[in-house]
């Protein structure tokens, strides 16, 4: 676990506020800054609290968070809550341009620019050219996106999953999602509220 992951205080979320149109960093090095939210209601951030579950439980499993990926990144508020929490590198990818212009101004107003860089562009396109492999892969779909489990099953192929890869995607109770697709195995599925986490896991190879 990065030495500046910081306990969220009290086990408990500031919830963000609609009506300003932002939330705010859970913990680590930018914990309290403003995170803007695109004035768009299709991109569905995840909530704090439910932020807050996800970096819970992914401090539990790995310490390593040198290369994210943040997939659907909508207003960035996950990839920007791993760098603030320690990873070294985060790599967004949102289709929407409107979406993306908040991404790289939150970025800048955490002072987070550095470490990393905005793909604006469609996922399917991205999982395409990326040519790293990533240790954390965070998604939070659009809740009308039906077919995600199809969309898996593509990236689990790529070589974006390597070994020990961890991908979390936050969804709704409606979308039912496999145990497995391809060497990306379910780990662990809790529901928070109208939103479920599902975390897969790939491991290493046995020789």
């Amino acid at each position: 676990m990065p030495e500046n992951r910081a306990a969220i205080d009290g086990g408990k979320a500031i919830m963000h506020n609609w009506d300003m149109g932002y939330m705010r960093v859970i913990a680590g090095e930018c914990k309290g800054r403003p995170i803007k939210v695109p004035d768009r209601r299709a991109t569905r951030p995840a909530t704090e609290l439910v932020r807050g579950a996800i970096f819970s439980m992914l401090a539990n499993l790995t310490d390593n968070w040198d290369q994210v990926l943040d997939l659907f990144s909508g207003s960035g508020s996950l990839g920007i809550e791993a760098l603030s929490q320690g990873a070294g590198h985060v790599d967004f990818v949102e289709q929407e341009r409107v979406c993306c212009d908040v991404i790289e101004k939150n970025l800048k107003n955490c002072g987070l620019e550095d470490r990393a860089h905005v793909h604006c562009v469609p996922v399917e396109r991205a999982i395409a050219f990326l040519d790293r492999a990533y240790d954390i892969i965070l998604m939070d779909p659009p809740y009308r996106r039906e077919d995600i489990g199809k969309f898996l099953d593509k990236l689990a192929r790529t070589p974006l999953v390597r070994d020990h890869t961890w991908l979390v995607i936050t969804h709704s109770p409606r979308v039912t999602l496999d145990e497995l697709y391809a060497d990306l195995k379910m780990y662990k599925e809790r529901r928070h509220g109208d939103s479920v986490i599902s975390i897969y896991h790939k491991e290493a190879a046995s020789t």
